[in-house]
């Protein structure tokens, strides 16, 4: 939960520094952490879409990732302000996203693709 939030969070996948993983408030400070990931779900997408953008953005995480596993898309947010994200790239998956610091890295999604089923209804890799 962030402060002057009263509705919780907890992002599927998250890095942080120390300081923030040793408190023993139910709050974190935004500050704290490098790095947020949703994978989006029927029952949550809407909220990863919408509000975690805007309250990710205004607590200072620096990194949002959002992968749309409805979509099969992979949005990285940055640029954190007091009104949300400054900045998003949005990449169908298949393709490699960049990462911008504090991690500076590509991310390759091609992996992410839900498998395809056939006409048994057995996933299958594609």
């Amino acid at each position: 939960m962030f402060p002057g939030v009263e509705r919780a969070y907890g992002p599927d996948i998250h890095a942080a520094h120390r300081r923030t993983r040793l408190t023993t408030s139910n709050q974190l400070d935004g500050d704290g952490l490098s790095f947020v990931a949703e994978l989006t779900s029927p029952s949550t997408r809407d909220d990863d879409l919408t509000d975690k953008v805007e309250r990710y953005g205004k607590a200072g995480v620096p990194i949002y990732l959002l992968l749309d596993m409805q979509e099969e898309l992979a949005t990285v947010y940055w640029s954190p302000t007091a009104k949300g994200y400054e900045s998003h790239l949005t990449v169908p998956f298949g393709k490699t996203v960049r990462i911008p610091a504090p991690f500076d890295c590509d991310l390759d999604t091609s992996g992410f693709q839900v498998p395809a089923e056939t006409e048994d209804g057995v996933a299958r890799e594609t």
